[in-house]
């Protein structure tokens, strides 16, 4: 039996003659593999006009104004997702990251345990209240409930990073993560703009300041941004607080994987690999920086530079998550979850500076 293999244009009939096999096939095209530079190249000279521009502007400071730069410019940007999006998500990402590595250069290992203890009072109280507040307020605006604990541990505890860890574990529909995702961010940018003068007016110390970043501001990137706009020594201790807080996610998801009914046969040697998996391994190179530190083994020249450097890296993080906001999304996703992450947000923020107020 032949074989004929004809390639044919769409609409176009082919007939098969008696004894013949017509396979068609279509002419294979060359797809350009997705590249990381274009996206990244962005958020890079983006977060270095912002950092330029921020020198000028002290009060604003290079992270808010690399993210509102980058939402402004994102409707370019969703132009071209597929050329720019795996560039983004490296900035959004990796970079963030390291910029938490570095800022460890500054910090001693004393440092970093006496604001972590310190914070744990004011860093459960309002994770607690969150999570209260996220199940009951939720379900009388009528919020899904796998939506309204997205929104509840991405205000509590880490933002995306905690929507990503417990979307798993509760099986959550893409609709539910998305939603979560858009109120998170919104609230994150609102943060970085209403808190540093906020805290001005209330004549918060920098390490006053700091506990409330690292305690009422979801994603890492925006904790940063804020407390860099305050002022440098609030930097620190807010990195810290934010850090000690992302651990919270551990044990909220193994209680997570345990009470839900879908993953109540989980194993106890499954649940101890996703309590290592949840561990970032950012923190681990952060505490590793800070021990290098304290044993003096980083001289003062360079950690001037790696600071520098971390801060740089936040504003090229922020552009990408401005050039990232797919403002449309925000908009469908309707009022009762952005209600609910408002009145989350709006409650976090005030039990922090609360309990500062009564434990001091």
């Amino acid at each position: 039996m032949t074989v004929v293999r004809k390639c044919a244009l769409p609409g176009s009939a082919v007939r098969a003659k008696p004894g013949l096999v017509i396979v068609l096939a279509e002419v294979p095209t060359r797809r350009r593999a997705p590249v990381q530079a274009g996206g990244l190249g962005a958020a890079v000279l983006l977060g270095l006009a912002a950092t330029v521009a921020g020198t000028q502007v002290p009060v604003v400071g290079a992270p808010v104004l690399a993210v509102v730069a980058g939402v402004l410019l994102s409707p370019l940007a969703r132009r071209r997702p597929e050329a720019l999006e795996p560039g983004l998500s490296l900035a959004k990402g990796v970079v963030l990251q390291l910029s938490v590595v570095f800022l460890g250069a500054r910090l001693s290992l004393g440092e970093v345990l006496s604001a972590g203890v310190g914070s744990l009072p004011v860093m459960l109280g309002t994770l607690g209240v969150c999570l209260l507040l996220a199940w009951s307020v939720g379900r009388r605006l009528g919020v899904p409930r796998d939506l309204r604990t997205l929104i509840g541990v991405g205000t509590g505890i880490c933002g995306a990073s905690a929507i990503a860890a417990t979307t798993p574990v509760i099986r959550a529909k893409s609709n539910d993560v998305a939603y979560a995702m858009s109120t998170i961010f919104l609230f994150n940018v609102a943060a970085v703009l209403v808190l540093p003068p906020l805290g001005h007016a209330l004549g918060l110390s920098g390490h006053a300041f700091g506990l409330l970043a690292g305690t009422a501001v979801n994603d890492t990137s925006s904790v940063v941004a804020a407390a860099g706009a305050y002022g440098q020594d609030a930097v620190g201790p807010a990195v810290v607080v934010k850090l000690v807080r992302t651990l919270m996610i551990i044990p909220v998801v193994l209680v997570l994987a345990t009470s839900s009914r879908r993953r109540a046969d989980l194993p106890e040697a499954s649940k101890a690999r996703l309590a290592a998996s949840l561990v970032p391994w950012f923190l681990v190179a952060f505490l590793a920086v800070a021990a290098l530190n304290t044993g003096g083994l980083i001289p003062a020249a360079a950690q001037a530079v790696l600071h520098q450097v971390a801060l740089l890296f936040v504003a090229i993080a922020l552009a990408a998550v401005g050039l990232s906001t797919d403002v449309a999304a925000l908009r469908r996703a309707g009022a009762r979850p952005l209600l609910l992450g408002l009145i989350l947000w709006a409650a976090v923020g005030s039990t922090s500076l609360g309990l500062q107020y009564l434990l001091a």
